[in-house]
């Protein structure tokens, strides 16, 4: 490959944000990604992946540039039915920034809001569905908006609905700092 280096000195393989297509002085967050029929289900609910990258038939990684937010589902089930739901909204990180190491998410994300079982899922898909009723992208949605949910439902409160004037408010806040 390259005439420079001599048959002693192997050429350093390529990094992923290579591989993926995506330069390589890009930080990059890869978000693992499965589905087995009637087993487990990774999957992402929102969010705009810079690349997905297949990686065999059940497998794939869905790559992420910094400040992108996304939703992953993951749900597990065995011979007896659902043993697992679980939902996270993450916020993709620079290296410099404080990231939470997160079990399939490299290098890790900032944790918005996570939701275990049944009914807190349910509970934060409705939300999620009424912020895309608003024609809202979730991930545009403010992150103080997830923290929030986040903490209404550790602390079984009822949780906010997301409005047209909370997101302006978001808007204008980004425009300004």
């Amino acid at each position: 490959m390259n005439a420079q280096l001599s048959a002693t000195t192997a050429a350093p393989p390529p990094s992923f944000a290579v591989r993926a297509g995506l330069g390589s002085a890009a930080p990059l967050t890869r978000v693992s990604l499965a589905y087995i029929e009637q087993r487990i289900d990774l999957y992402l609910r929102f969010g705009e992946p810079a690349r997905i990258v297949r990686l065999d038939r059940w497998r794939r990684v869905a790559v992420f540039l910094p400040n992108a937010m996304f939703c992953r589902i993951r749900w597990q089930a065995n011979d007896y039915g659902t043993i697992r739901w679980q939902l996270m909204v993450m916020q993709a990180c620079t290296p410099l920034d404080a990231a939470q190491r997160i079990p399939g998410v490299q290098p890790g994300a900032r944790l918005l809001l996570r939701a275990e079982g049944e009914r807190a899922v349910r509970a934060v898909l409705e939300r999620i569905d009424s912020i895309e009723a608003l024609c809202i992208a979730p991930a545009d949605a403010s992150p103080a908006y997830w923290r929030t949910l986040a903490n209404r439902l550790a602390a079984r409160l009822p949780l906010p609905e997301y409005t047209a004037e909370r997101h302006a408010a978001w808007l204008a806040g980004k425009v300004l700092s």
